[in-house]
């Protein structure tokens, strides 16, 4: 077993799902009423999204950030880096991309 191997293990040990989910529920949420539907099984992930980890230049971030801000003084309070990165994709024309993107 390589060093990797071992950091991964130690890692799976440190973030059990069950616990960060128990300590989540018992000391940071409200406790669901009893009779309350599940939207989902524990364990199930959704489907409808996945978490990514993209490598962008600071002055972008700074960018980007600045962006968020405005939008949230206009009003947009849910506006978030997600957000604005979702709807600029929207917003592309292939045809318009440079060809030494």
């Amino acid at each position: 077993m390589n060093s990797s191997d071992d950091l991964h293990e130690a890692t799976a040990r440190v973030l059990d799902r069950d616990d960060i989910e128990g300590v989540l529920g018992g000391s940071f949420y409200a406790p669901r009423p009893s009779g309350a539907a599940q939207s989902r099984t524990p364990g199930e992930r959704p489907t409808h999204y996945k978490v990514i980890c993209i490598s962008m230049y600071t002055d972008d971030l700074e960018r980007l950030d600045e962006m968020v801000q405005t939008l949230k003084t206009r009003g947009l309070t849910k506006a978030n880096r997600s957000a604005l990165i979702r709807y600029a994709l929207g917003s592309v024309k292939l045809d318009d991309v440079p060809k030494g993107l």
